[in-house]
């Protein structure tokens, strides 16, 4: 049995109740498209109950940086999630942040310390699972389910149904169908986990998030509108899915419940892959002591710059790294020129990337000093990646599908206050509905 019952008002009594679905990596221009065709009137009927438009995700566009700014309200330079890899501080080893790298409260700390509980399903970057005042099953990256899982009983309960962490997206490497079968395997027993959880637990914020959206578009982006692609029909059945689960679930909540849907970032056709780190070794930027190196324990000590994933350039400097090379008068002429060059960038004739930015320009806050020195923008269809093993600057790779900074979702069954609508808002707007207030948000409530 669950440690946290519902109670007898049920989900529709009370008013500190806010009900969240995330919907990872969908834009809001899709979702639009396949309302105008009739096929999504789940969502079609709350838009015209309430609020469905576009949102800008966190810069870097990635899905451990946004969803951290959605879970804490606060610019990375205060939750301190660049990216999804980093640098173990003071060597050159790779990491993967999780939730102990997290810095700030999550907006579950913050509800269970004025009494409210939580259910928190499948939210990317919350791994391990932290102990909360209710339940939490994390989601990508979550290696082994038991650690991924507070309480016991959740555990328990998601081991009993067979609960899938995340799409196996080897299939990919077999064929369409195969990745198309374990999307929708993954799929249904995430809904499944979610509707429980919904009905048999006690809380007042729930946040459930599906991310099959996202291995859907990074693989099967191609079908979406190729008539002839084996996976065409696929494509276009689940989001009929979705829109079954949208209103299955907003049926359950009801019109006086607040209910949001939102996404992390927005999705477009991948043209090419731009490998920055091969570039910054044609510059002459950068430089390994092998032709094929497997980290940047390879990189050699004169180099002047390095990136990482998708494009953020951190400057070797004395002062950050061990055997940095660049001395602090350099500094700032290395990142305008920086700046400039990537501004003149060209792939084919054509601009690759859209916008850089300084630091200063992005992120405030207690680990500011963590941040990397610069941060790229591309232009639509430009997917910027951090490899460190290629021998040229642009080609193809497995992936379809890349992400957007902007056409991210938001949506709410009440009007709000605002246009420019930026993933870092919607947590403070959730504490707004839960009528909690006094906290250090960057963001704004968007009711």
């Amino acid at each position: 049995m669950l440690g946290f019952i519902k109670k007898k008002l049920g989900h529709k009594g009370g008013k500190d109740r806010v009900v969240v679905l995330g919907i990872d990596g969908v834009p809001c221009s899709l979702l639009n498209r396949f309302i105008e065709k009739g096929m999504m009137p789940n969502l079609s009927a709350l838009a015209q109950k309430g609020t469905l438009t576009d949102m800008s995700a966190s810069i870097p566009e990635v899905s451990s940086t946004s969803w951290s700014t959605f879970m804490t309200g606060v610019n990375p330079g205060r939750h301190g999630i660049y990216g999804f890899t980093e640098l173990r501080k003071g060597t050159y080893k790779w990491k993967f942040p999780n939730s102990d790298d997290l810095r700030s409260s999550t907006l579950w700390d913050i509800a269970g310390r004025h009494g409210r509980k939580s259910v928190i399903l499948n939210i990317p970057s919350t791994y391990p699972a932290r102990e909360l005042n209710g339940i939490l099953t994390a989601g990508f990256v979550a290696l082994d389910l038991k650690k991924a899982t507070y309480p016991e009983s959740a555990y328990e309960y998601l081991k009993g149904i067979g609960y899938k962490m995340d799409v196996d997206t080897r299939k990919a490497r077999e064929s369409a169908e195969a990745l198309a079968g374990e999307i929708d395997s993954a799929f249904e027993i995430r809904k499944k986990a979610i509707l429980h959880f919904f009905d048999n637990a006690e809380w007042n914020l729930f946040i459930g998030v599906i991310t099959e959206t996202d291995r859907l578009h990074h693989y099967l982006w191609n079908a979406l509108d190729d008539e002839g692609h084996p996976q065409h029909g696929f494509f276009l059945d689940f989001y009929k899915r979705l829109d079954g689960f949208i209103g299955e679930m907003y049926e359950r909540t009801g019109d006086d419940v607040p209910f949001i849907i939102l996404s992390d970032h927005g999705f477009t056709t991948i043209k090419k892959e731009i490998y920055l780190n091969a570039w910054l070794k044609e510059k002459g930027y950068l430089k390994f002591r092998k032709d094929n190196p497997e980290s940047l324990e390879d990189m050699l000590a004169e180099s002047r710059v390095f990136v990482l994933d998708p494009a953020r350039f951190y400057i070797h400097t004395k002062e950050r790294y061990p055997e940095g090379s660049v001395a602090a008068g350099e500094y700032e002429d290395l990142r305008r020129k920086l700046r400039e060059e990537l501004l003149a960038l060209e792939v084919d004739g054509r601009k690759v990337i859209k916008s850089v930015f300084f630091r200063e320009e992005l992120y405030s806050g207690d680990l500011f000093n963590e941040a990397p020195d610069l941060v790229a923008l591309p232009y639509e269809g430009y997917d910027l990646k951090g490899s460190i093993n290629k021998d040229r600057i642009s080609g193809k790779g497995f992936l379809t599908g890349g992400h957007t900074r902007e056409d991210a979702v938001f949506y709410i069954n009440r009007g709000v206050n605002r246009k420019d609508i930026n993933i870092i808002d919607v947590g403070p707007t959730i504490m707004s509905l839960l009528d909690i207030s006094g906290n250090n948000f960057d963001g704004g409530s968007l009711v």
